[in-house]
């Protein structure tokens, strides 16, 4: 089994899954060259998102949940809390409320296998949004394989969150350990409002759920008009950041700094 990460830039990323079963997954897509207001730094990302299986939408603040991107995985299912489903079928979109239970989205392979995606808690609350609901999750990603538990493949996609203590519980929710995780670092400012994590909060998070391989997002991509370089370096400051909070906070962990269009695989 294996697995290919490709960074588009911000919290979108393309999950290709393969093994008894395989499926492509896209979180958060943001897929045209700006974001509503805020500004991307570089081009638009490339059609690697194309032919995919389901998105995972983790909340609908503008820099996760843009229709225009959504709409061009046109007929896609959209997997996400329910408040946040209702509001995408509004808008014509395959919104799909998921619960506790482990929803099925693989593509091919081994009908007896399956790659499954389920909601985890996530807590981020600041900014609420009178127009959209204020639904917040992350995301379990498993390649689940009949008669070998434990095996597999689990990938966590945090979501935008802080710490909290129920983190710990995740590789039982997932049926062994983090194996992937993509973990926010930074944002589209200098400056972090509360609900993220920064660079050493996130080393932290790596540490408490025990995660094998960590590639960062959120960082790096968006800015407001004209916040550029103001102060001057802080979009390329957050990966190189993570990387050395994790040697401190969480030696464990192997971290997988990218840049956009860039892609890592399991092997």
């Amino acid at each position: 089994m294996s697995l290919d990460v490709t960074w588009l830039g911000h919290s979108t990323v393309v999950l290709d899954v393969a093994g008894p079963a395989s499926a492509r997954i896209v979180t958060d897509p943001l897929l045209h060259r700006h974001a509503g207001l805020l500004r991307r730094r570089g081009p638009q990302p490339a059609e690697v998102w194309r032919d995919a299986d389901a998105v995972l939408l983790s909340h609908l603040h503008h820099d996760h949940a843009e229709p225009r991107s959504l709409r061009l995985l046109d007929g896609v299912p959209v997997l996400t809390a329910p408040a946040n489903a209702r509001w995408l079928r509004e808008k014509g979109l395959r919104g799909v409320g998921l619960g506790q239970a482990w929803h099925r989205v693989d593509a091919g392979g081994d009908q007896e296998a399956a790659v499954e995606v389920r909601l985890v808690h996530a807590v981020h609350g600041h900014r609420p949004m009178p127009h959209r609901p204020n639904a917040a999750n992350g995301h379990l990603v498993r390649l689940r394989v009949p008669g070998e538990p434990g095996a597999g493949l689990r990938i966590w996609v945090v979501g935008d969150t802080e710490q909290y203590r129920g983190m710990a519980r995740l590789p039982r929710l997932a049926g062994g350990p983090v194996d992937v995780a993509l973990v926010p670092v930074g944002g589209w400012g200098p400056r972090l409002s509360g609900g993220h994590l920064g660079p050493v909060q996130a080393a932290r998070v790596c540490a408490q759920v025990g995660v094998g391989v960590a590639v960062p997002v959120h960082w790096g991509t968006l800015h407001a008009p004209g916040g550029r370089h103001l102060p001057r370096g802080w979009m390329d400051h957050a990966g190189a950041a993570f990387r050395a909070a994790a040697h401190r906070e969480a030696p464990r962990t192997q971290v997988v700094v990218l840049r956009p269009g860039e892609s890592w695989s399991t092997g």
